[in-house]
This record gives C-alpha cells, structure tokens and sequence, in this order.
C-alpha cells in the first residue's frame, strides 16, 4: 500500500488501551475491557490482530474460527488513519488466517447503513446470505450476513 507503512500482528494485551480507545469512537455499544481480555486469554477459538503504524494501533479485526467456520466478529480503524485501506489489510489478513486454519467459509454481520463497510466487503468477495432481524442492540437495525468462500 502506497503512502503508509504497517504491520499487522496478533493483538496482545499490550494493545488494549489503544484499541479500547478506538472502539469507543468507532462503536455506538463499545466493547469492554473484560470482553477483549476474554477474547485474548480465555476464548481458544479467537483470532485478533492488530494494525500497527509507527508503533501505534491504527486498527484491529478479530475472528472465531470453529471447525470449518470463520465468523468476524470485530474490526475497526481509528479514525486519523481511515481511508487508507487498513480496513482492507486488517480483513485480508483475517481471510488469510482463516484459509490457513482450515476454514471453508468466513461470515460477518453489518448494518445496511454502513455502506462504506458493505462496499469494502463487497469489493473482498463477501456476498449477502441473509438478514438477521433486529440485530443491533443500540437501535434494533437489522444486520445483513455476509459470507465468502474460501475453497
């Protein structure tokens, strides 16, 4: 990527002031410390990774993969560094890893209202699947399932 130097790499707790920060701007029901923690210590089928840049986070995405499934469950770039593709390496980065352990498919939710997101996804191969209704806690927004094959 022109312009912007990164790295991804697996996100540790080390990284969570910084991600919580940008969670907290980037979600209307951020999630908590003890969330991300859990997800990192605790939850073996969890997969997070963070984008770095100049030794600061920029942006992370996390996954579960189960048996031959991945689902996406996070992913957000601080707002400074947005549209300079990271979303893109961050999700690329995910569908690698997931190819690598195995999975069949990825899947994520997103709200119809997020278009930027839904153009990316759209533009990585993700396809709509289906809806699940009343999704979003913060306002009852349907999420669109989205899902790629990765075989």
């Amino acid at each position: 990527m022109k312009g912007i130097k990164y790295s991804i790499e697996p996100m540790q707790v080390k990284h969570l002031e910084e991600v919580l920060a940008i969670e907290k701007v980037s979600f209307p029901t951020p999630w908590s410390r003890h969330a991300f923690w859990s997800e990192l210590c605790q939850n073996e089928f969890a997969h997070y990774f963070v984008c770095t840049v100049e030794g600061k986070v920029a942006g992370y995405a996390g996954m579960w993969v189960i048996l031959d499934e991945a689902h996406v469950t996070t992913l957000a770039v601080a707002p400074e560094f947005r549209g300079r593709k990271l979303s893109r390496a961050l999700l690329a980065e995910l569908v690698r890893q997931a190819t690598c352990l195995g999975a069949n498919y990825i899947t994520l939710e997103v709200r119809p209202s997020n278009y930027p997101a839904r153009k990316l996804y759209g533009s990585m191969g993700f396809e709509a699947t289906g809806i699940r209704k009343g999704y979003y806690t913060d306002n009852q927004e349907d999420a669109i399932i989205m899902t790629k094959n990765l075989r």
